[in-house]
């Protein structure tokens, strides 16, 4: 089994849909497993999104990552980085797969209602970017 790390954007929290997405995720056979309402720092969101510096999009980023409060969560299943990463779709909600979450509830590409880690290494370096051990149950 192995844990991915997912966000709940500001944009899908502010319009109420976090119980919608996680409806999705546990329907997908995915357990979440650690799961927190918070609110990004500046400095966390340019360290977290940091592998982005030198992109144009980077500064735009970290301003709509703090613009209001986010849920992260940790994620467990059988391959569930792959697993998650489908059930979110593509980044542009318009070219998403029906079905999937930014497909549902995306409204752009910068506002695409979610995030997830992108490899089995990410995923471990940001799970222990926004938990500890003992926030996560269930391994």
């Amino acid at each position: 089994m192995e844990l991915t790390l997912s966000i709940i954007k500001p944009d899908a929290v502010s319009r109420n849909l976090t119980g919608q997405i996680n409806s999705l995720i546990e329907k997908n056979n995915i357990k979440i497993v650690a799961q927190k309402m918070i609110r990004l720092s500046i400095d966390d969101a340019k360290t977290f999104y940091g592998v982005h510096k030198e992109r144009a999009f980077f500064e735009d980023l970290c301003s709509y990552m703090i613009s209001g409060p986010i849920v992260v969560q940790v994620l467990k299943g059988k391959s569930v980085v792959s697993k998650y990463r489908d059930l979110m779709g593509a980044t542009n909600p318009e070219n998403a797969e029906e079905n999937t979450i930014r497909k549902l509830y995306g409204l752009s590409v910068e506002e695409n209602s979610v995030h997830g880690s992108d490899s089995k290494e990410n995923s471990k370096v940001e799970i222990d970017f926004f938990f500890s051990k003992r926030e996560i149950f269930n391994l």
